[in-house]
């Protein structure tokens, strides 16, 4: 009884780690499950396509891309001077922006007021930042 109970203590410090990677790897595949059901919300106005804009831009590589830099899409002059002024989307800056558009580029033209969860603004930059 004192060996099985010892192999049991030594087994279950082994294997932890190995269950906690394993649990991690699906929380991480569910926030892209989840980010896709939320990016659903943005897909009425923004595609993941290169060189595909539709009432606006396309998001396909926006990470690290300056604002309002897009061919061929009209931005606000605010989202203009924004990316002139050294805006780069890069996880921090669009989560900020995801969060309150309007207060990360004011006078911007998106018509989107945010989203309430830092949960739903992780889950879809990961899936964009997943399919660029």
């Amino acid at each position: 009884m004192r060996h099985s109970s010892c192999f049991l203590l030594c087994l279950m410090r082994f294997a932890a780690p190995f269950a906690m990677l394993a649990i991690a790897g699906q929380t991480l595949a569910a926030d892209l499950r989840r980010g896709e059901q939320i990016f659903k919300q943005c897909a009425s106005c923004h595609t993941l396509q290169t060189n595909s804009n539709g009432f606006g831009p396309t998001l396909n590589g926006v990470i690290g891309r300056n604002a309002g830099t897009v061919p061929n899409f009209r931005y606000s002059p605010a989202m203009t001077e924004a990316g002139a002024k050294g805006l780069v989307w890069d996880e921090a800056a669009l989560s900020e922006f995801l969060r309150s558009p309007k207060s990360k580029v004011p006078g911007t033209s998106m018509r989107f007021w945010g989203f309430w969860f830092r949960s739903e603004i992780d889950d879809v930059v990961a899936y964009i930042e997943a399919n660029q």
